[in-house]
């Protein structure tokens, strides 16, 4: 159990909730590295679905249990299925629907009493000819997440940034120490592999300890940065 060392009382559990998608839930994204940084005294539920976008993760019924779950925290990434030709269950318009279903989300957070927290995507590791990543459908979603915690005020996890330094430094060929890997043995460049699960949820989780220094006590090891 952690303690607080100013009062020498045990931490308070918080309860933290990750929604959004397969890039974020435990089997290809980054839920699992985010829960190893902190003790046992923050429960992390991550209700993140394979192929949901910021609409069909409301329509299917899956954001309620964010909310009625009383958490004390929300962190909220969608992106990667809002876009062109995941049809017309899922995709959405940046500037209007996204925009709308983002700002739902936030105040419904809001008024659950939870603190919502945006994330933008984790970049698609596409490289080009000249060693950078390639700019694709992500970029308008991303500038919105980025537009809106600025207007309402919200904690910004941007791990589309980190990850695009992150894959950048690392190279096309490094990249695949935190690829999934698909059947057929080749390389994902969207999901992540149990070393990408970790090292981007460490990422993710480091950052919205800067961000909410409440939470700087409850981290598994207080001497980490």
């Amino acid at each position: 159990m952690l303690w607080s060392a100013a009062a020498q009382q045990p931490l308070p559990k918080v309860r933290v909730v990750l929604v959004g998608d397969s890039t974020v839930n435990d089997a290809g994204g980054w839920g699992p590295g985010f829960r190893s940084w902190f003790g046992a005294n923050v429960e992390v539920v991550n209700l993140a679905k394979n192929g949901r976008s910021s609409k069909s993760f409301r329509s299917e019924g899956l954001w309620d249990p964010a909310v009625t779950g009383k958490p004390d925290y929300i962190l909220i990434q969608f992106g990667h299925n809002d876009g062109p030709g995941k049809g017309p269950d899922r995709e959405t318009d940046p500037k209007t629907t996204f925009r709308e279903n983002m700002t739902r989300y936030i105040e419904e957070a809001r008024a659950a009493g939870a603190q919502p927290v945006l994330v933008t995507s984790i970049v698609r590791r596409v490289f080009g000819d000249d060693g950078k990543i390639k700019r694709d459908s992500l970029l308008p979603f991303v500038e919105v997440i980025r537009e809106l915690a600025v207007a309402k005020s919200i904690p910004l996890v941007d791990l589309y940034s980190l990850t695009l330094a992150q894959a950048e430094k690392l190279g096309p060929d490094g990249c695949a120490e935190i690829d999934a890997r698909l059947p057929d043995g080749k390389r994902d460049h969207t999901h992540l592999g149990p070393k990408g699960r970790h090292e981007i949820g460490v990422m993710a989780a480091q950052e919205f300890v800067k961000l909410v220094p409440a939470v700087r006590s409850y981290v598994a090891d207080p001497g980490r940065p």
